[in-house]
């Protein structure tokens, strides 16, 4: 089995963001880059499909050599190897497009992707590789069993899961519930070592067209100062939340 992990170089969720270019870039500076979480339990559950089936991992990222250390902390995690296309992953379908064409070369049968990165939120790439591939797509996975060519998965819906099977080749968007968070990995020094020094495959990006672009970035507004009202003053608090919060 042949298993193609979309790896994505998002901000620590603890980062103070920034924007420049008159609110149309993303500021980097300072910035500590993770694992994006979601990528992170799919790639624990190719992890455990290799130790089990003896399956092969290579991790995929779209992006520039900024996110290489990101890559090579997934890497010490247990993966085989590493291909970064050479771009700026500038919108979803532009992603989708690069991870679509080394998939279908690289006749992979699983490609798992994260139901969606924590700083864009965009929740599509995957989906967008399933269509191009024209695999099946199973979204907001939390639980997959392969036995030979065949695929038994659990994915949340509104107001409850829903079983599926299917036939690889597949595409899955995973998150938390993929594999437990006792099974997520600390790499060991050994895998470590071996990342520092890891040929990362390298490869130029393909002519796609953006279907969007980002016009600009704006903050949530700063919270205000709590009030602190005396729990015998009824009348004030209805009044604050009446025609201050307007919630009532």
């Amino acid at each position: 089995m042949k298993i193609l992990v979309c790896i994505s170089s998002v901000p620590d969720t603890t980062s103070k963001i920034n924007f420049t270019d008159e609110n149309r870039k993303f500021d980097s500076n300072g910035i500590q880059f993770i694992i994006n979480p979601n990528d992170e339990y799919g790639l624990t559950k190719a992890i455990i499909l290799k130790e089990k089936f003896g399956a092969s991992v290579t991790l995929i990222n779209v992006g520039t050599a900024e996110t290489e250390p990101t890559l090579r902390k997934a890497f010490a995690l247990g993966a085989d190897d590493i291909i970064r296309v050479n771009a700026v992953a500038s919108d979803g379908f532009f992603v989708a497009s690069q991870i679509a064409k080394i998939a279908k070369e690289g006749n992979y049968d699983l490609i798992i992707t994260g139901k969606e990165s924590i700083d864009y939120n965009g929740g599509m790439v995957g989906g967008m590789v399933a269509a191009l591939l024209d695999y099946p797509f199973i979204n907001k996975c939390i639980n997959l069993e392969v036995d030979g060519n065949s695929v038994s998965a659990e994915r949340e819906i509104d107001g409850g899961k829903e079983k599926i099977s299917t036939q690889l080749p597949i595409v899955i968007a995973g998150q938390k519930g993929l594999v437990q968070d006792k099974d997520l990995r600390i790499p060991n020094m050994r895998n470590l070592m071996a990342a520092r020094t890891k040929q990362i495959r390298i490869l130029e990006s393909e002519n796609s067209d953006n279907k969007t672009e980002t016009v600009s970035f704006e903050k949530l507004p700063a919270k205000q100062p709590v009030k602190m009202i005396s729990p015998d003053n009824l009348d004030e608090l209805i009044n604050l939340l009446h025609n201050e919060a307007k919630v009532l």
